[in-house]
């Protein structure tokens, strides 16, 4: 690994409470982090990546979320077929972010964090790896990736006759500053 790429590893290890042990993680291949303090996460759905970037094919996704994202940092978790991107977004992006159809993960959540020269699949990978010590992507350009990906699939399905695409229906996002609490069990009598 060059000088540049000790940087990042060392910038991404000081994202855990022991950067020690994100870098025996990375000699698996893979750790884990919390969100919130170095990077936050925005999960993507691949339907919506792959719309926008109108095609499925690894190196034009590439491509695609280097020149839509520029200098950020995204990773492809591709344990089955597409499933989810994770665009690293800078900290207290969670407190703003309004976007129906991508989640900003709360902070504090642990995301799997692929070693820096894990680029293809299998398991989880960099679609777009960062190029420098805090590289993430700005909450905007995910917000026009969404907007862009999601009205691409809506003309599809309306040139397909297929159901309208219903963005929003589930709202990941803090109601009021509370999580929803569960219904306590009824007592028989």
């Amino acid at each position: 690994m060059d000088q540049a790429g000790r940087a990042i590893t060392d910038w991404l290890a000081s994202a855990h409470h022991i950067p020690a042990q994100a870098r025996r993680e990375f000699d698996v291949g893979i750790a884990l982090f919390p969100t919130g303090e170095k990077f936050d996460a925005i999960r993507l759905p691949a339907e919506v990546v792959h719309a926008a970037a109108s095609s499925e094919d690894p190196d034009i996704i590439a491509t695609f979320l280097a020149e839509a994202l520029k200098a950020g940092a995204v990773i492809h978790d591709a344990y089955g077929v597409g499933v989810w991107y994770y665009a690293l977004v800078p900290p207290g992006t969670y407190a703003d972010w309004r976007t129906p159809g991508a989640e900003c993960l709360r902070p504090g959540t642990w995301l799997g964090v692929p070693r820096l020269d894990l680029t293809t699949r299998p398991g989880p990978h960099w679609a777009l790896p960062p190029r420098a010590i805090g590289s993430v992507c700005t909450a905007h350009a995910v917000a026009d990736l969404v907007a862009s990906g999601q009205d691409k699939l809506r003309e599809t399905r309306r040139g397909n006759g297929a159901a309208p695409l219903v963005l929003g229906q589930v709202s990941h996002r803090r109601t009021e500053g509370r999580r929803a609490r569960p219904t306590p069990p009824r007592k028989s009598p």
